[in-house]
């Protein structure tokens, strides 16, 4: 699994790709690790896109790092769920766990003006 981390002002987006599960999971915390435990990130958007599939352990994941990020008063989201990813989403009831978003766009608008001024100023130059 490849993750990517990018930063948007005061927000990390991270940008898994491929399947989140037994053999990746670790992977993603250890990606997600300094994004979610840095004072200067006030929220983390996890860009799944790119994510076809994630398991119970993968799940897992997300809300060890969603503990972090709240224990330091910070907001976690999702965006762009496939819909395999989206119904695991739905039966777990993970909505409640994680805030999901319809784009990445939309994520950056809802938790950071500031994030999505950037994330708009690196499009319009072609560096997002």
């Amino acid at each position: 699994m490849d993750v990517s981390i990018r930063r948007f002002n005061d927000v990390a987006v991270a940008a898994p790709t491929g399947r989140i599960d037994h053999a990746s999971a670790d992977a993603l915390q250890q990606a997600l690790t300094p994004a979610a435990s840095a004072a200067d990130y006030g929220a983390l958007v996890l860009d799944f896109a790119a994510v076809d599939y994630i398991s119970s352990v993968g799940l897992r994941v997300l809300m060890m790092a969603s503990r972090q990020m709240r224990a330091r008063d910070a907001r976690i989201a999702t965006a762009a769920l496939q819909p395999v990813v989206r119904e695991i989403f739905e039966i777990a009831r993970f909505q409640h766990v994680v805030e999901v978003f319809p784009t990445l766009r939309d994520a950056l608008g809802a938790l950071s003006p500031a994030a999505l001024a950037a994330y708009d100023a690196a499009a319009a130059s072609g560096t997002s």
